[in-house]
């Protein structure tokens, strides 16, 4: 069994991550809206704090946009996992 959780919250992250459980990290839009970080500062933080995957969600609304939008996202750091929304 894995572990993700579902947050931004970079002092939650710190304080559950040092529990020793945490194998991944899922974000969406909303989330990191919420935050009112900086969408890259927030992206490198949370990267740099989960060791695993972190996933990052597109916001464009094609197909192509997604696709490109998805590898500038992935190039940000090597645990990114990239979802494309399909609704």
């Amino acid at each position: 069994m894995q572990f993700f959780l579902d947050s931004t919250d970079l002092e939650e992250i710190k304080r559950l991550n040092s529990f020793g459980i945490i194998d991944g990290l899922t974000t969406n839009p909303s989330l990191i809206y919420k935050s009112k970080t900086p969408f890259k500062l927030l992206i490198k933080k949370l990267c740099d704090e989960i060791l695993g995957p972190v996933s990052v969600e597109t916001v464009a609304e094609n197909s192509n946009q997604m696709i490109k939008e998805g590898i500038k996202l992935s190039k940000m750091a090597k645990n990114i996992v990239v979802k494309l929304p399909m609704t």
